[in-house]
């Protein structure tokens, strides 16, 4: 029943409890002396929601007050014997039970502002409780009173309606004023409206109660009901107690809609009073308004309440998902730089090494070291790609009409160097229809054949590698077959895993960070697919990617094969223009170019390039993108306006190798995409297709 003694004290202190049970004490006193009758009783509400709100010394200490007050004031009032102790009891006894019967039902908070616990209070707390106290009280009444049961039932129906609105009035209101902090941060009503509200109900409540011509009781409902909506509960609860001692003055001073009201018919009432008989018509009206009111008022606040907190959280969201936002651009800036940063000397260092691989007379030691040179910067470049790749997480899918026979192709070349050199086969199989297309994910897909294909070169000793692309029920499947040392059972399990090695003592024979099956399998789900797995040791590997790809008839447009007029390759060498900042970069690709037969020019920006295009023919440009003056993808697309920039096929050679930077590119008129650190295979690949005409046709888009 009391409030637990850790507990925080709300609301007013001890000795105002008291004080407000003896000034209830004393208006009951005087309106049943000036009356005979009284309109609300509000002694046992005060009572209750001390008891509720004080602890446990406190609590005693009020109660032990209250009914020292309750004796005294029936003494002076002059009740017999009996009615004295009986008087006190009931009020002590039903505020008792009451607070026992919220601490159980309303919550240990206490919270009014809750519908659910106001109609709690009422419906388990108030109703039983003054249940309870009139069947005790009337039981003994009767033995000591004759009246009809007419007057009985009468008589029962006004001490409860009385009874209960003291109590749902009172116990709740008190609750609230104690609680009043809870309503901060709600919205604000301006003094002015709260002042025009309080303004409007009494205006009308002393239109009402102060005749007696019409029943326009069904008015009040108006002001009070839009108080309810606009107020907190606290106010609401205000307006009630004013409103009650407005209309209760009146009725007891014979005035107001009420006095109208005709109990006919009922000839047994004539023993009870006409005011009496007129308070059982308010009391019941008064209850209907409170129990309209309050719930009405709890449920507004209630909506301010979410409707609030459903403001701030969305604030909240937003501004996550702003940082989120942020954090994301930094990361994909981050990586982009890293990536550009990295492969921009890695290049240097591949380049030289092919050049000093294939340079003639050097011995068979020295050949051996350039191309190890080679083998680790390709390991170098592996292992940046992967763990870019892996901080990048889960991009969304790009899908486009893709030949899957050249994307493996494409994929494989940068793992053929390695095989050559180790003295394996690496042959792609395709038993695909010709020409068939499927939509994919480009990048996604050539990633993940890329990890596979890698990851069985590397442990292929002797024999070679297959990759054998097939038709299956639903979409493709691609088997990386290779003849390596096999995987033990027991390492399956966590093939797929980030970090996870096959071997991962100190005496393992081969290198990696782990992450290229991881992101291989990572790629295949967000494509919808699956990698399965069939090994046993000493017995080589099969790696089966399984995609549920629809087919695309589509196949993509390529440039339209050049005539001798435009490309007499007999007659001269092919003419590339290398557009590139870094010398390193430029005599790499000069040296490589040179070595294929074609003739070579230099220009360090993207000014230098269309001034360079506008002066003499060329059958392929290589442009890098971030360069002084004027980017590569500005260049594109002045070359692009240009006479000559139609037909002409231009390829970033760029370290910008994330996949926006790879679509930035396309979307300007690039041909193609080649990142840096470029070898001899990618190299050949992409002079060869340009000057076959075979290159995808450029397209720019129209933000470009």
């Amino acid at each position: 029943m009391f409030r637990h003694d850790a507990g925080r004290v709300a609301g007013p202190p001890a000795w105002a409890y008291a004080l407000l049970f003896a000034a209830s004490q004393l208006i009951g006193h005087w309106s049943v002396q000036t009356f005979d009758g009284v309109a609300v009783w509000l002694s046992n509400g005060i009572l209750a929601a001390a008891l509720l709100q004080l602890h446990r010394r406190q609590a005693v200490a009020v109660l032990v007050a209250c009914f020292t007050i309750n004796l005294a004031s029936n003494i002076v009032r002059g009740d017999p014997g009996v009615l004295l102790w009986l008087n006190a009891l009931m009020n002590m006894g039903e505020a008792m039970l009451a607070a026992v019967l919220a601490r159980r039902f309303c919550g240990a908070a206490l919270d009014m502002r809750r519908p659910r616990r106001l109609l709690a209070f009422g419906l388990f707390s108030a109703l039983p409780a003054v249940a309870v106290t009139a069947v005790f009280g009337f039981s003994i009444f009767m033995t000591m009173r004759d009246y009809p049961a007419e007057v009985w039932a009468f008589r029962i129906y006004s001490f409860t309606a009385m009874e209960l609105l003291g109590l749902f009035l009172v116990t709740p209101v008190l609750l609230l004023i104690a609680r009043a902090h809870r309503f901060e941060g709600l919205r604000k009503v301006s003094p002015f409206e709260t002042a025009s509200l309080f303004g409007l109900m009494i205006a009308v409540t002393v239109a009402v109660f102060w005749q007696e011509t019409a029943p326009l009781l069904f008015i009040t409902f108006l002001p009070m009901l839009l108080i309810s909506m606009r107020l907190s509960p606290t106010r609401t609860a205000a307006a009630l107690i004013v409103f009650s001692a407005l209309s209760g003055v009146a009725t007891l001073t014979g005035h107001g809609p009420v006095q109208l009201t005709r109990l006919s018919g009922l000839a047994e009432l004539q023993a009870v009073s006409p005011i009496v008989q007129r308070l059982g018509v308010y009391n019941l009206f008064m209850l209907a308004l409170v129990v309209t009111v309050l719930p009405v008022s709890t449920v507004m606040t209630e909506r301010r309440r979410l409707e609030a907190r459903l403001r701030a959280r969305t604030l909240a969201a937003q501004d996550a998902r702003r940082q989120a936002e942020d954090a994301a651009g930094a990361r994909a800036r981050f990586l982009a730089m890293m990536s550009h940063e990295m492969r921009t000397p890695l290049n240097g260092v591949a380049g030289f090494a092919d050049i000093l691989a294939a340079r003639p007379g050097l011995d068979a030691e020295a050949v051996r070291q350039a191309r190890q040179i080679r083998e680790s910067s390709d390991g170098l470049l592996m292992l940046v790609e992967d763990i870019l790749d892996f901080a990048r997480s889960d991009d969304a899918l790009a899908l486009e009409p893709v030949d899957l026979a050249a994307l493996t192709h494409e994929a494989a070349l940068p793992s053929r160097a390695c095989s050559e050199a180790r003295g394996l086969s690496l042959v792609v199989e395709n038993r695909l229809p010709q020409h068939a297309r499927f939509v994919a994910d480009r990048r996604g897909l050539r990633q993940a054949l890329h990890q596979l294909i890698a990851n069985a070169v590397k442990f292929t000793e002797t024999g070679g590698v297959r990759v054998v692309l097939t038709p299956a029920a639903e979409g493709v499947s691609i088997k990386v077959i290779d003849t390596g040392c096999g995987i033990r059972r027991e390492a399956l399990a966590g093939l797929f895993e980030a970090f996870a090695q096959g071997d991962a003592s100190i005496r393992r024979n081969h290198s990696g960070a782990g992450l290229g099956l991881a992101l291989a399998s990572r790629h295949a789900r967000r494509m919808g697919g699956m990698i399965e797995v069939d090994s046993r040791p000493g017995e080589g590997a099969t790696f089966t990617l399984a995609l549920p790809l629809a087919s695309a008839p589509d196949a993509p447009e390529l440039m339209g094969q050049r005539t001798d007029e435009a490309l007499p390759a007999h007659d001269r060498a092919p003419r590339v223009l290398v557009v590139d900042d870094h010398p390193v970069n430029r005599e790499v690709a000069r040296v490589l170019l040179e070595s294929f037969g074609c003739e070579v020019s230099e220009v360090t920006d993207g000014q230098e390039a269309v001034e360079a295009v506008e002066l003499d023919p060329y059958d392929l440009v290589l442009m890098d993108v971030r360069m002084p003056r004027m980017d590569g993808l500005e260049a594109t697309r002045r070359i692009r306006s240009g006479p000559r920039g139609t037909d002409l096929a231009i390829v970033a050679m760029t370290a910008d190798a994330m996949p926006e930077d790879v679509a930035r590119c396309l979307a300007v008129g690039m041909n193609g995409h080649m990142a840096k650190p470029v070898n001899q295979f990618a190299l050949f690949d992409v002079v060869q297709r340009a000057l076959a005409g075979e290159l995808p046709r450029a397209v720019v888009a129209e933000a470009a």
